[in-house]
């Protein structure tokens, strides 16, 4: 029997570890267009989005003659099998940022693919005339919505892909090209009534129809730069990169985990941290821990950051002494964020703390920083009364 180019493809893809593969037409995305403009007109959007939402809807607009899109996913583990040790607190990666960055391997597998397919193009004399571009995740594309058409799952409430057979532990991947391929048939099955991952979203980010309010998303809230706003650093948890929440509530994604990829399998030290040297670390420290992991790419002060809050949160009072030499860092966020745990963990001791205070407002000199010690002021003579 005669393979087409598209059962070729399929049959490389299974041999390249690639979990679930999809073709679809590059037609415009037109469905789209009034929810992209009604999320940036409401400000809705976190800012790591491609910003030219025309590119995101016309293919032809960053690729000559778009005819196909071939999506796949990966699947990833959700469950580590290891015990996590309890010598301190720590905290935790989300799952998709668990093993090397799954940027880097979504990009091989792609890049193998479109290697296999110009090789067939070669054998039909084609090779010069047919084109690819690969996507992961930062492209233009909606990935979830390319993933849909191509028949790969259906998007939830939460906004994101969910498979019939790995749920939404998913990571996914994209080739644009001008080959034409028969179209896989899209998935309409949906989430029904289920208003579970709505419900548990601790910071109502979840609009209801598969849109959201990024701005209100744990997971974007991790990955800024500035200061976290006091209303969501409580709602962190121990988490100090992403937020996972609505995926391990959904019911599709119930006794879900698959281990097909070494290279995604957790290590204890790196997705689950201890938390006090992370104030400390150095950069190359920072790299060699951390470095290969997906959530590592907004850099060391950002997850310090966060561990200033998880360690807060865990009531971690044997951290005040690193916590309160965080308060001589150089960077206004490192500082304002150890005086807000200040104002949280010194509540045992409150003149102290208090005391200190008064002589870090002397020298201080931003006014975000000085923000930051009149709420921690308040907070430890409140335990004065």
């Amino acid at each position: 029997m005669v393979l087409s180019l598209k059962e070729k493809i399929i049959a490389e893809s299974q041999r390249l570890g690639i979990d679930k593969i999809g073709f679809a037409t590059a037609e415009p995305f037109l469905h789209l267009e009034e929810s992209l403009e009604m999320q940036k007109k409401l400000g809705h959007t976190s800012g790591f989005e491609h910003p030219n939402i025309e590119e995101r809807i016309y293919l032809e607009k960053t690729f000559a003659n778009p005819q196909s899109i071939i999506a796949i996913a990966l699947a990833y583990p959700t469950k580590a099998h290891f015990e996590v040790p309890r010598d301190e607190k720590r905290g935790q990666f989300a799952r998709a940022s668990w093993g090397q960055d799954y940027h880097a391997i979504l990009q091989e597998k792609l890049a193998a693919l479109v290697n296999f397919i110009k090789a067939q193009g070669e054998l039909l004399e084609a090779k010069n005339d047919w084109q690819f571009k690969i996507q992961v995740d930062t492209g233009e594309m909606v990935d979830v919505a390319a993933a849909q058409r191509a028949g790969l799952g259906f998007i939830g409430k939460n906004g994101l892909l969910i498979t019939e057979e790995f749920g939404s532990f998913v990571y996914l991947g994209t080739i644009v090209t001008n080959i034409k391929f028969a179209a896989d048939t899209p998935v309409t099955k949906g989430c029904g009534d289920c208003q579970r991952c709505i419900q548990a979203c601790p910071t109502k980010a979840l609009l209801g129809d598969g849109c959201m309010n990024a701005q209100n998303c744990l997971s974007y809230q991790s990955q800024t730069k500035d200061f976290v706003p006091v209303a969501f650093r409580k709602k962190m948890r121990n988490v100090i990169y992403g937020c996972d929440i609505c995926q391990l509530v959904c019911p599709y994604n119930q006794g879900k985990d698959f281990h097909f990829h070494p290279a995604m399998e957790p290590q204890v030290d790196e997705v689950f941290p201890k938390l006090q040297p992370m104030l400390t670390i150095t950069n190359k420290e920072f790299q060699q821990q951390f470095g290969h992991l997906a959530g590592s790419w907004r850099g060391k002060k950002t997850l310090q950051r966060n561990a200033l809050i998880t360690l807060t949160n865990l009531g971690d009072f044997s951290a005040l002494p690193t916590i309160v030499h965080c308060t001589k860092d150089s960077r206004p966020v490192i500082r304002g964020t150890a005086i807000w745990g200040i104002g949280k963990l010194g509540r045992k001791e409150p003149e102290i703390y208090l005391e200190l205070l008064a002589e870090l407002k002397k020298k201080e000199t931003e006014a975000s920083v000085l923000a930051e010690i009149t709420l921690a002021e308040t907070a430890l003579r409140e335990k004065l009364k």
